[in-house]
Order: C-alpha cells, then structure tokens, then sequence
C-alpha cells in the first residue's frame, strides 16, 4: 500500500523505518504484555547509561562505540523475527505493546461508536485468520478483473493513475505535499516509479544476482497464485522490462537534491515532454485532473520511462499491474500470499528467518491507517504531560547552542549569517502529538472485511490529500504518529517534529544524569536543527521557500566540507567489499555532526559556569559523548545491511557514532584520543561545518 511520501526528501527523519526493523519480540504472548508494567520504560542503569554494556578492554581510541556498547553487542541476539535489533527496538517494543494494549481494549467491544470502534474493527478484521483464511484469493477478484479488461495503454495508465489509492504501483508516483518554491501552497508531485525491489542497484549489480533471480521466481509465484496466465513468461518479461526502467533511473544520491528534483511542468505539456505514456488517463485515474501543473522531480528519466511503457506490449504492462497489486495486498490474504511474500521480501532481502506473530502485524496496520486515532489513546494513556515542558526547554537550549554556533562560523560571511540566524529564529517545534488530530469519520470499516478496510482506508487518505490541492497548506498536520519511535525536519515548513513515544530511555530519562539526556535527546534535537542547515534543507529560507539565500562565497565553502565529510564516509567498509555511499549519506552524516557538537555546546551552556560533576569516574563531555554511542547500539543482520546500504539515507549504526567523533575537538579532549590511535584524525583534517 501507499505510503505518506515525502516530496523529494522535503523531510528529513532520524532514521528510516522499517516494518521488520521496527517488529516487537516475537516470543510476547497477550498474557505476558497484559501483566507488563506498560507506564514506563525500562531505564539504562541507574543514572541513565548503561555501564556494564561497556568494553573496557577496548578504549575510545580505538572505536567509542566498541568502548560504550561491547559487552552488550557481544551477547545481543537478533530475534527471529527482525532483520536488526537494538536500542531503537527495545523502545519500539514497548510502543508496541502499548498500543496493542489499547487498540485491543477498542477490539474487545468496549466502544458503542466513534473512530475507537474503527480501530477496534480493522484490528479484529486483521486478527480473524480464519475467515482471511476462508477467502482465499477471492478478495483479488475485482481488481484483477479491471486490470484484465483494460485492452490499450491509456486504459493501463489510468488503472495505474488509480493505484495512488489503492494497491499496486505504476510507473510514475504521485503525492500532493507542499510546494517547496511556495511553501503556503500544495503542488502535485511526481517521481520515477516502475521498479518493486528496493533499489536499482539490485538490478543492475552483479552482487544482488541471487536477489534478482528468487524476485523472478517470486512473480511467477504471486502471479500462479492468483490465476494469472503464464506466469513463468510474464515474471520473465516483467523483470527484463523493470530492469529497462532500472538503467535510466536516477540514483538515489542523485534524487536528494532539491534544486534538481524542482521541475514545473504543465499538466497540457506533459505529453509532448515525456511521449509514451497517456498522462491524461492517467491524472484522471488519480483523481488529479484538474491538476494544472505538476513538479516533475527526476525531470531527464521521464521522457525514457514513459518511452519503455510506450515500447511494452499491453499484456505485460497488465501482468506487471496485476503482480504489483498482489504483492501489496498478499500480507492481507490467505497464508499462500502472505508466506510467499515474507518469504522474498523479509527472508530473501533482509535475511530474518521468522515471520513476525499476527498482532504486530495487526498493530502495524492499524498505526498506519488510523494512526492518529492510536496515537490519541496513546497519547492519553502514556505520555506525561510534563514531558513535553522539558522538552520545549531542551529545545530552546539547542537552538540557542546553533545560534551561537553561526555567529562564530569563521567560513561563513555575515549577510548569510544574518539570514541562517533569521531561519533559526523561525523553526517551529512541534513536541509529543498534533494540536487537532485527524478526522476519520468519513472513512469505512467493515468487520470481517480486511482486503476492502485495507483498500477503503488507503482510497480515504488519498482523496484527503487531493481534496486540499486548492487549499492553503495545514502547517498543524504531522508526518508522524504519535506512538512512533523517529523524529524529522520538514523543510517546507521549516519545522522539527518529536513525536511522544521517543521522549523516553534511552533517548531521556526524565531521573537521568543530564548529560546523557543531552546525548541521547539532546543529540536528536540536534540532528533535527542541523537538517534546517545540511547540504539540502541548508537551501531553504525561514519560510520553508526553496531560494538563493546563500553567497556564492559561503556556498563553495560549505561545499568544501560537505565533500571532505562524504568521503571519510565512502571510504568506511561495513562489510567485506562494501562501504557507506557518502553522497547518499550526506544529509543525515552532517545532521549527525551538528547534532551532537550542538548537543554538547547545550550541556555545556546547561552548567551555568559550574563544574560538571564526575559520574562513576566519567566527566560530563564524557557522558554526553556515550549517551549519544547508546542510542545507536544495535545489530543488523548481512542481507539487510547490503539492503540499506544501496537504499537508506542513514549511514550504519557504527559509523553514526565513530564517524562524527573523529570531527570534534571535545572527544579528543575528553578522552584523550591521541596520534597513532584508530580514530585520530589529524586537526587540520578534521570537518568543520556547523
């Protein structure tokens, strides 16, 4: 199914989720998570960092994050059920069984009516194996069937136009978001579609061969299971044809950049930039036709894209449409679909041998289509409303820490400071949950209909998306729910979102020491800051506009650093034969470096002139340094870490602690890092950005 997307990177989150990443323990039973205490989560140690994690054979000079997290990676099993696990997983699995615990309050029938019975239905409807079971593939029926009737390419294109709401994929993706050139309106977006693996690169990489080769057998398996014709030849005439659009596909390196990705075009030119494809049939079938313009974001692959849908025969293009509608839907069918599913896209792609218990599952249905619904009862149930003051005052630390940070740049010249002071000084933060919460009174639940909830709930988001394309922009809506364990900067509106259920250990603990909150938290407000001020979300103004606010001067400059930080980055191999994409990394690996600087410069300033007490033999910088090397603790296993590294803006869990280190002063300082050892880096070649 769709997903919020974006528009070309317009937000910047701190981390990317996935759904196996992001699973809870698959060995928690209803009983165990009901006895649980649910009000708190646990704490690491007793004043917030967990000691006995530690490898004191190692040292900081040789890896912090081996020095603060060794002994616990050593005995740190991936469950079954997960492709990595950690610290973001331990959290996340408390969220879990928190929100289970009050969605399932909502499915045992407590709520006459209201969004909680809506809740309550789509969950039961998921949890009631036996008639999913019963049904079989029946509830494709209607679906295949339109895609079976279509018999022209502009029939095709406008089923695909169609799937904006529903499941299956087309070769160009739309989304109304704000427009980043007038960030008070929303503009229709579009981006390069036509591929279902995760990246070009496993089409056209020799290493992803063995991928390449079960995703074959895949398509010819959904297509069997649904009694779709030939489904050998169609599989093999699918694969060769994506692998066409893989080779004129921008890289995902190339798609972060936002000057770039802004190409207007009128919706009355489309046909005559990218020939080939019946763009007409295919606004209408997106509910976008009175669309008079659209931001074309990977502006040079369109014209080659729509010129391979040309060149296609219609049969494939319908066999195509019918394995990508399967595939989306297989996880709400009988187990055939969904076994064989899992079996590619968790076993095969991100290596985890088990497939997550139904109620995650369900749980993560409900979150993604009612997700603010949830997120109420969440909210209501578990977040502290002092939270949220001790947040905006840690906030309000960091932002005062990157103002002083601008004013003593000594790279940059005083009309761009003058202008990067005045975005600062327009951030808005938002903290814990939306002001207004969403209304999904329009919205259909069936009990006992999960293919139909699944495809009404994905048709409901998209007509609210389109209905506002005339409408001034909701700068109160959020792009995360509350229960989620993540944070992000929208650059459209100039805003840092921290959603409730990561206000928690071992991001901050509210009877912690203060460093470490200000290097777990803290370091996360940073990072969020500092995407206002990365090589992207640097390029727009306080008002969330895309422009030239820049000297060319101070541009070049920052530019230097960028390049010198992005290959410390390229050069580091995380497995055998494979290293961290530095170009892709960019924004996040600067997001990192100011986060923490930022971070510290806080705690700093949190002092007030007095000496930093000495914790267990630890002085402040070094705590903050460790509190921020806990938060990223974690495991991923082979198969996905190659999975993320072709396809994931975040560099791995080691580089985004030992990485950004080797830049800052202070860790020599604090732990007296000296020539010779691992991590030195000699002061003239250290990256000085923000």
């Amino acid at each position: 199914m769709k997903t919020a997307w974006l528009a070309a990177a317009c937000a910047a989150a701190l981390l990317a989720a996935s759904p196996s990443a992001f699973a809870a323990d698959a060995a928690t039973t209803a009983p165990e998570t009901a006895a649980r205490d649910l009000s708190k989560a646990p704490r690491m140690g007793p004043w917030g960092f967990d000691m006995a994690g530690r490898d004191t054979a190692s040292s900081p000079g040789k890896s912090l994050f081996a020095y603060a997290n060794g002994a616990y990676m050593e005995k740190l099993t991936i469950p079954a059920d997960r492709s990595t696990y950690g610290a973001f997983n331990v959290l996340d699995e408390l969220s879990k069984d928190r929100m289970r615990a009050v969605i399932e309050k909502a499915a045992a029938g407590g709520t006459a009516g209201g969004v909680e019975a809506k809740v309550g239905a789509l969950y039961r409807s998921f949890m009631d194996e036996a008639k999913v079971e019963a049904l079989g593939a029946r509830p494709l029926e209607a679906d295949l069937a339109r895609i079976r009737g279509a018999r022209t390419r502009a029939e095709v294109a406008r089923l695909m136009g169609a799937t904006a709401g529903g499941f299956g994929q087309s070769f160009f993706n739309p989304q109304v978001y704000d427009d980043a050139k007038d960030p008070l309106k929303y503009a229709v977006y579009l981006s390069q579609g036509g591929l279902t693996l995760p990246d070009r690169d496993y089409y056209l990489d020799a290493k992803f061969e063995p991928q390449r080769k079960a995703y074959e057998a895949y398509v010819a398996k959904l297509l069997g299971l649904a009694g779709w014709p030939n489904p050998e030849a169609s599989a093999k005439a699918i694969v060769a044809m994506e692998t066409e659009v893989a080779k004129i596909s921008w890289t995902r390196a190339e798609r972060r950049d936002d000057d770039k990705t802004y190409n207007p075009v009128e919706t009355a030119k489309l046909a005559a930039f990218a020939p080939g494809f019946d763009w007409s049939a295919f606004l209408d079938g997106a509910g976008l036709a009175k669309a008079t313009r659209v931001i074309a974001a990977e502006n040079t692959a369109f014209p080659k894209i729509a010129a391979i849908y040309g060149a296609t025969d219609v049969e494939t293009l319908k066999a195509w449409l019918a394995f990508t509608t399967v595939d989306q839907a297989a996880s709400y069918l009988s187990k055939d679909f969904d076994q064989a599913r899992f079996d590619f896209r968790a076993k095969t792609l991100s290596g985890t041998p088990a497939q997550q218990p139904r109620w995650k599952r369900g749980v993560n249905l409900v979150d993604a289509n009612l997700g603010e619904a949830v997120g109420k009862l969440y909210v209501d149930a578990y977040f502290p409303a002092d939270s949220k003051a001790r947040m905006e005052a840690l906030v309000g630390d960091l932002k005062t820490a990157m103002g002083a940070r601008i004013q003593k740049l000594d790279w940059m010249g005083p009309e761009t400071k003058r202008k990067a002071l005045e975005k600062l000084g327009k951030f808005t933060v938002k903290i814990g949950y939306p002001d207004k919460w969403r209304d999904y009174s329009g919205l259909q639940i069936v009990d006992g209909d999960l293919y139909g909830n699944v495809e009404r709930a994905a048709a409901f988001d998209w007509n609210f998306r389109t209905a506002r394309l005339n409408q001034p922009v909701d700068r109160a809506e959020w792009e995360m729910t509350p229960a989620t364990i993540n944070a992000y900067y929208s650059s459209t509106k100039n805003e840092i979102v921290f959603p409730a259920a990561i206000l928690q250990p071992p991001f901050f603990d509210p009877e912690g020491d203060p460093a470490v909150n200000y290097g777990g938290i803290g370091g996360v407000i940073g990072h969020e800051i500092t995407h206002g001020f990365d090589d992207q979300g640097r390029k727009s103004d306080g008002d969330g506009r895309l422009s030239e606010w820049w000297t060319k001067d101070d541009e070049a400059k920052f530019a230097v650093q960028a390049e010198r930080l992005g290959k410390q980055y390229s050069a580091t191999e995380v497995l055998p034969g494979a290293k961290i994409n530095g170009e892709l990394t960019m924004g996040e690996n600067i997001a990192d470096l100011g986060g923490l600087l930022l971070a510290l410069d806080a705690y700093r300033l949190s002092l007030k002139g007095k000496p930093a007490p000495v914790i267990d033999g630890l002085t402040g910088d070094q705590r903050v340094f460790l509190g921020w090397a806990q938060v990223w603790r974690g495991k991923y296993r082979d198969d996905f870490m190659k999975q993320i590294l072709v396809s994931d803006p975040h560099a791995p869990p080691v580089a985004r602690v030992d990485l950004p280190v080797r830049n800052i002063d202070a860790f020599y300082e604090a732990f007296g890092v000296k020539p010779g050892d691992p991590m030195y880096v000699p002061p003239e070649q250290r990256v000085r950005i923000w």
